[in-house]
């Protein structure tokens, strides 16, 4: 039996995805075979193929590479000593980061303690979108210290970390800011936040006394939401190739600050997906895409304008 993967051959353009035949793989001691259903397509992974930032470093010498760290779909094998999961079990997974990755494949090999078992509550397009961006955007309101009735500021809050940053914030009972374009005002308005429209004025020149600065575009943006913050605030900033500059420049004005790498956490995936499951949390999807248009994926991704996120469905 074969199964279809999607390969960055060698960086650049969308256009240099290809794709690749091989025989489905066989789970090693530890590992489970998962049939893939949908394949989440985040930056890092559209930045990691035009030769970007430190993933792209990594692997240069790995070349031709499977992508993708979302995952979900049912279990299809079980290695020698796998035993948390059933074949036939729905599960998600963060997997592979952040080297080794793999998602866009349409069956994947990986260590059972990557994958969290789906309830029935979510769906697997839903679960999907879930991994990277939720744990991402989880793991940065917790390190900000979020507390309630701070003012917050998420830079891109209709993005895939950012609604999900967004909601979460406002769990805490925080007053929430967030800068998007104007389609998405509406949308982040639904979601609890105070939109800001970047497209008519810097959130600088709109917003002051800032507690907590969540910066997820950085450079130029981030530095200048800096002005926004009151004394003492803190800064998390998670775009790794502006980090330092972003974080130097913050601490000259009296910040805390600091840069984030998402680390996998499966207790922390149940309790996202627990909160999707009641309806506390709510994943946006803007494109389900067949993994045949993997090119249009990311040529969406990298527009930087996708509310919520991009899908592969690697079923069809």
């Amino acid at each position: 039996m074969k199964c279809k993967q999607i390969v960055i051959p060698e960086f650049g353009s969308a256009e240099v995805l290809a794709f690749q035949e091989i025989d489905i793989p066989q789970p090693n001691a530890g590992e489970v075979l998962v049939k893939i259903a949908y394949a989440g397509v985040n930056p890092i992974d559209v930045k990691t193929r035009a030769g970007l930032g430190w993933a792209a470093a990594e692997n240069k010498d790995n070349l031709p590479w499977v992508p993708g760290y979302d995952i979900s779909g049912v279990i299809a094998g079980l290695g020698e000593g796998a035993q948390a999961f059933e074949v036939g079990q729905e599960v998600v997974g963060f997997i592979g980061f952040p080297l080794r990755a793999g998602g866009y494949s349409q069956y994947v090999c990986v260590p059972e303690t990557e994958l969290t078992a789906l309830p029935k509550t979510v769906a697997l397009d839903a679960a999907a979108a879930l991994p990277l961006a939720g744990q991402t955007a989880a793991q940065a309101i917790n390190k900000a210290q979020v507390q309630e009735g701070e003012r917050v500021l998420i830079l891109a809050g209709a993005g895939g970390v950012g609604h999900i940053a967004v909601q979460l914030a406002v769990a805490t009972k925080a007053e929430v800011y967030t800068t998007c374009s104007e389609r998405n005002l509406d949308y982040l308005a639904t979601l609890g936040a105070h939109a800001i429209n970047y497209e008519f004025a810097p959130a600088s020149e709109r917003l002051s006394d800032v507690d907590v600065l969540i910066d997820l575009v950085g450079g130029d943006v981030a530095l200048d939401a800096l002005k926004c913050l009151k004394d003492n605030a803190r800064v998390i900033t998670t775009p790794t190739i502006t980090a330092e500059l972003v974080c130097e420049k913050a601490k000259l004005l009296g910040f805390e600050a600091s840069g984030m790498l998402v680390s996998p956490d499966t207790k922390q995936m149940e309790t996202l997906l627990y909160m999707v499951g009641v309806g506390l949390l709510k994943t946006e999807i803007q494109h389900v895409l067949p993994y045949l248009q993997v090119v249009e994926a990311h040529q969406q991704v990298e527009t930087s304008r996708t509310r919520g996120k991009v899908l592969l469905d690697m079923q069809c």
